[in-house]
């Protein structure tokens, strides 16, 4: 499935090491998507919900690949969405992002 995308943020909105959500209203998904930025400044994008317990991982940190949860702090791979600690043992769905400029791009439910 190929589209162009959605504009969803510039760079500036999104800390290093931080996330945002962006509402399932404006992507189409089943869930919010969380635009997660890394400590070396790429951005990706998963599912927002935290598949253990209901918690939004753009409020999680994020760094080394990674993003913890707030909650009970399960690790998910930016680039995969897989679970990498207890007590999650589910992914999260992963979507592709494209950064242009400084503008980020968000492809729903397309695989990164």
């Amino acid at each position: 499935m190929s589209s162009t995308g959605i504009r969803v943020a510039v760079l500036d909105d999104i800390p290093i090491g931080e996330g945002i959500a962006i509402d399932k209203t404006i992507t189409g998904t089943d869930d919010d998507i969380a635009l997660l930025r890394d400590d070396d400044g790429s951005v990706y994008a998963l599912d927002d919900t935290c598949s253990h317990e209901v918690a939004s991982l753009a409020e999680g940190w994020v760094e080394a690949g990674y993003v913890e949860c707030p909650m009970h702090a399960s690790k998910f791979c930016l680039k995969s969405g897989e679970a990498q600690c207890l007590p999650a043992t589910q992914a999260v769905r992963p979507h592709r992002v494209e950064v242009r400029s400084s503008e980020v791009w968000l492809f729903p439910n397309e695989a990164p």
